[in-house]
């Protein structure tokens, strides 16, 4: 007698879909609330007269905060679940976005950033894990990119905030109460997601089903040196993009005196040349590979771009579409092509590790791999604040700003080396596939 085993129901396509939908906004909230500081750093200054090295290190507990829970919380995520890690982080982030808008204690502010670091990083790395189990074989790297450009929208209407929220700007704390509403509606997004995962699990959907029962701890964290090339590459680009938005609205305002609104369409721009061409990278890359090649031309193209806004003319104002400001061309330029080199890490490198990693081990890869970006991600905003305060800079020294603008662009020197080695490695595989 022969009998047959049932093969377990694949995702249906408006699965994926709505899962990649659901996780998206929950990211979105996420990129919000971390971003919501930025607009505010002036009024941080003169209302409660923080230094530019107190506001650095704002950003910087976010990090130390992120180191000291990513591995866990990579452990957890691959031991318990998406289905119960994406609520939980999602809610931690509404309490960091509630705590940071209630006072105007230092230290309270502190704490919010503080615990926000402990929510928001864990999310993304579950987010991720959602992605890779359910996508993974199916436009992979589209998912990640059309993922990341609705998690990016989230920082670009956090510097349209200053438009379109404009009289909350009268003082810092009501733009960070508005980041706390959009972040719990982030947080109702998950709680959809948890509940869409639990019914796929009782279908027996593959993608939803809970992790095995056994993690081998010894091996969890070893990889190859692939791998190493992707998260180094990371590390540098988490850590001269977030540290330079963190300041960017505030640099674009003293350093090149644009009014608030300016300054923050300006900073938008980065992240909105991320959200249309990240899906487009993602797609080019799913085709056609040569991921090392992606980014070692991706990288020189960045090289030169923190030493262009600080050197070069701003630029004739080229007026924005639907009425909005003339923005200085050479700034203009800056902006859209550190937003396209962005958009590679989730387009290009993010999908690679899916390929890299067994399944079972995806969220202590892509935990590790957050975790040593938050190590470089931590030491920058604060150094940068402290080159602005030492060199006096402001709108009566705007040349204080260059000291920041020469380290930014030392790291990408750096990641220029690692994307040449990634590279290099790629073509030697090819070879040996041949």
């Amino acid at each position: 007698m022969t009998t047959t085993t049932a093969t377990p129901p694949m995702p249906t396509s408006s699965q994926r879909w709505i899962v990649l939908l659901l996780v998206s906004l929950a990211m979105f909230g996420n990129y919000y609330a971390y971003d919501a500081l930025n607009p505010v750093v002036d009024l941080l200054r003169e209302q409660n007269g923080f230094t530019y090295g107190q506001i650095g290190v704002l950003s910087t507990a976010y990090n130390i905060a992120a180191l000291l829970v990513l591995l866990a919380g990579g452990y957890v995520i691959d031991r318990w679940g998406t289905r119960l890690a994406i609520p939980v982080f999602a809610a931690i982030c509404v309490a960091a976005a509630a705590l940071t808008a209630a006072t105007s204690h230092y230290e309270t502010i502190l704490a919010g950033r503080f615990l926000l670091g402990i929510g928001a990083e864990p999310l993304i790395v579950a987010a991720t894990t959602v992605l890779a189990k359910w996508f993974s074989g199916r436009e992979l790297g589209f998912a990640f990119g059309l993922n990341l450009s609705v998690s990016r929208l989230g920082s670009a209407s956090t510097d349209w905030s200053t438009s379109f929220a404009e009289p909350l700007y009268a003082n810092w704390q009501d733009p960070l109460w508005l980041a706390t509403g959009v972040a719990a509606a982030g947080l109702a997004a998950a709680v959809l997601y948890a509940m869409l995962e639990r019914r796929a699990q009782g279908q027996g959907v593959p993608a939803a089903e809970a992790p095995s029962d056994r993690l081998e701890l010894r091996s969890l964290y070893v990889f190859g040196r692939a791998y190493w090339y992707i998260v180094a590459l990371c590390v540098v680009f988490y850590a001269t993009i977030f540290p330079f938005r963190t300041f960017a609205i505030d640099y674009f305002q003293q350093a090149h005196g644009l009014d608030r609104g300016t300054a923050g369409m300006l900073s938008s721009l980065l992240p909105m040349s991320a959200i249309v061409l990240t899906p487009l990278f993602g797609l080019w890359a799913d085709r056609v590979g040569h991921r090392g090649l992606f980014m070692l031309v991706g990288t020189a193209i960045m090289l030169p771009l923190f030493l262009a806004v600080t050197y070069l003319p701003p630029g004739a104002p080229v007026p924005m579409p639907f009425g909005g400001p003339a923005i200085p061309l050479t700034l203009l330029v800056v902006a859209v092509l550190l937003g396209a080199v962005f958009s590679l890490i989730p387009a290009v490198l993010w999908p690679a590790v899916a390929t890299l990693v067994d399944e079972k081990r995806l969220g202590s890869a892509y935990a590790l791999m957050t975790f040593v970006q938050q190590i470089g991600w931590a030491a920058v905003p604060a150094v940068v604040g402290l080159l602005n305060d030492r060199a006096g800079a402001g709108p009566e020294n705007p040349a204080g700003y260059a000291g920041g603008m020469w380290f930014y662009t030392a790291l990408v020197a750096l990641g220029l080396f690692f994307a040449w080695r990634l590279w290099r490695f790629e073509r030697v595989e090819e070879a040996t596939m041949r």
